[in-house]
């Protein structure tokens, strides 16, 4: 099939019925009328001899054609926007744009604080959203422009993904005040008070250790994991009531056992630091919206070091 042959400005508009799952929604967006968006979805699928989408009940489902054509779509106007933002000059102060960044739960507490207040103070049209990483589709939604970065554990990364370490973070225990394993005064568990008691690990998948568990097996040695739950906030919640211990990182401790006041103590040993690395994509390294956004959250996690206190 010829290029020249279609205008190539109804993929856009290919592009926003797919994502906003239909005509009306998509003219919305685009800022045209229903009919105009109607009438240029049947340009595409005459030049294209498919329907693209087809009507189910409400809903505009994409045919295989127009499945097979998202991504390589999205792409592409990705990068020409990128590309374009480049040739401007970006201040924050006046743009008006949604960012989207992949991150762990517990950077949310980390970071939004920091990062709202910046907003609020530096760049009043620019909106924030927060979603779960998911590693499967990082790299195509980074490359698409649905992600402009994800921060997560390090990972395996193609070579249009690019990654910045941001920092270290040591791991500590929770133990509830006046667990029986601490005497009056203490401020540390040995090893073997530490394996003699029961844990509650928190964790999204059942079966994963963590990276304290594998130092544990490195060694010969293993931990009773009484209970295994996906809040920390609950597990913060369980270890003021019983005589489980909590491992996580010290940086998330603070914030999360706030309210709580366990004791937050070093670990018994030496175990890895959880890393924490920022992503994006090749096409974003010199887009100046995208360099501010970086700069933001590398500041924000930065700022979070401050937290880090000694515990009385």
């Amino acid at each position: 099939m010829n290029i020249e042959r279609i205008d190539l400005n109804l993929f856009k508009v290919f592009e926003a019925v797919l994502r906003e799952g239909g005509i009306t929604a998509a003219a919305r967006t685009l800022n045209l009328s229903q009919p105009a968006v109607s009438h240029a979805l049947a340009r595409l699928r005459e030049a294209l001899r498919d329907p693209l989408f087809e009507r189910q009940g409400r809903a505009m489902v994409p045919t295989p054609l127009a499945r097979s054509l998202a991504g390589p779509v999205r792409e592409a106007l990705a990068g020409l926007e990128n590309t374009l933002r480049t040739l401007d000059r970006f201040d924050p102060a006046t743009a008006r744009r949604r960012f989207t960044v992949a991150m762990r739960p517990q950077l949310e507490d980390q970071l939004l604080p920091s990062a709202i207040r910046r907003l609020r103070r530096e760049a009043p049209g620019i909106d924030l959203t927060s979603t779960p990483v998911d590693w499967r589709n990082m790299a195509s939604a980074l490359a698409d422009g649905t992600l402009d970065a994800a921060i997560d554990v390090v990972g395996p990364v193609g070579p249009d993904i690019r990654r910045r370490r941001l920092r270290d973070e040591r791991t500590v225990v929770l133990a509830r005040r006046g667990h029986p394993l601490l005497a009056r005064g203490q401020h540390a568990l040995d090893l073997a008070a530490y394996l003699e008691a029961e844990h509650v690990r928190v964790s999204l998948r059942r079966h994963r250790p963590g990276l304290e568990d594998v130092e544990l097996a490195r060694l010969g040695l293993e931990r009773r994991i009484r209970l295994r739950c996906q809040s920390h906030a609950a597990a913060c919640r369980i270890v003021t009531q019983t005589d489980l211990l909590l491992t996580m990182g010290e940086q998330y401790a603070r914030i999360v056992n706030e309210p709580f006041g366990n004791r937050i103590l070093p670990a018994p040993i030496p175990f890895p630091p959880m890393e924490s690395y920022l992503y994006w994509h090749a096409r974003a390294d010199a887009d100046p919206a995208n360099r501010w956004l970086r700069r933001m959250i590398r500041a924000g996690l930065g700022a979070s070091r401050a937290l880090a206190a000694p515990d009385d």
